[in-house]
């Protein structure tokens, strides 16, 4: 069973993301979406409401798992018996960290291979960060954030 990790903050989940899940869902056996517990950020959403996001999202891809993790993605991924590591790049300076990050990850596992997925070019510009700002000046996130969370994730930010 070929099974791959898809990490990351989630924070909120956008169109962006939701478009790799459905991609990289089609690649693999099994996908498992994972929530990173960070403290060294200040999030809008607890890592609970994002898993829980996610949930509600993948509600019709049976192999899409969502939890999430503490520590050392490599360390999860082995735990998880993953093989591969999905990750997104939106931008060249997005590929610059996760290079970087790739490389490390394969010096920690060499077993582990991280797969670059870019999003669909209409969500090229879309991050979490700036889904914050906007919603957070009450714009309109309706092509930034999945419909059925929109709401949600909107009047969080709005307060």
């Amino acid at each position: 069973m070929r099974t791959a990790i898809y990490p990351g903050s989630f924070d909120p989940v956008t169109l962006g993301h939701w478009d790799l899940v459905q991609r990289a869902a089609k690649l693999v056996d099994r996908l498992v979406v994972a929530v990173l517990h960070n403290p060294s950020k200040s999030p809008a959403f607890t890592v609970e409401e994002r898993v829980a996001m996610l949930k509600e999202l993948t509600t019709t891809l049976p192999h899409v798992e969502i939890t999430s993790f503490h520590g050392l993605l490599v360390d999860f991924a082995k735990a998880q018996n993953a093989q591969v590591i999905v990750r997104g790049v939106r931008a060249f300076s997005d590929f610059e960290y996760e290079f970087q990050m790739a490389l490390m990850n394969r010096k920690l596992a060499p077993e582990l291979e991280t797969v670059f997925l870019m999003p669909k070019e209409k969500y090229s510009a879309v991050s979490s960060r700036l889904v914050r700002e906007i919603g957070g000046m009450g714009g309109n996130l309706s092509e930034l954030v999945p419909e059925v969370l929109r709401e949600r994730i909107a009047n969080r930010l709005g307060k």
